[in-house]
């Protein structure tokens, strides 16, 4: 019997995607107030970082629980969108800023949902 192949998260643009995000919210995150560094910089950087590692460790599984760490990783990216607007609400970040972000959360969520899609 051969064993199912399985995918090469390395290869994937969502993961790709996913690792640019965490690296754009790392830059951004420079700018903080430091008194935020154990509050929502610590979650942003939490979240931003599981969108990636969540499609990195679930493309070593089955597609069927590849799927659940696909779901995981889409939830860590509504996480993200939303503390990106308590951070423009607290003025650490401006609208360019918040704008340029959540037109690549978005764009991880529809490639990370078809992707998802395909593996059903």
């Amino acid at each position: 019997m051969c064993a199912k192949q399985r995918h090469n998260y390395r290869n994937l643009k969502i993961w790709k995607l996913g690792l640019e995000i965490t690296n754009d919210i790392s830059d951004i995150l420079l700018n903080f107030p430091k008194h935020e560094r154990f509050d929502l910089s610590s979650q942003l950087s939490r979240c931003s970082v599981s969108m990636p590692n969540n499609i990195a460790e679930g493309s070593s599984r089955t597609d069927k629980s590849f799927s659940h760490f696909l779901d995981i990783a889409l939830g860590s990216s509504f996480e993200l969108g939303t503390q990106l607007l308590v951070a423009k609400h607290r003025q650490y970040i401006n609208n360019e800023i918040l704008k340029t972000i959540e037109d690549k959360i978005e764009e991880f969520q529809r490639m990370t949902m078809g992707f998802q899609n395909g593996l059903n």
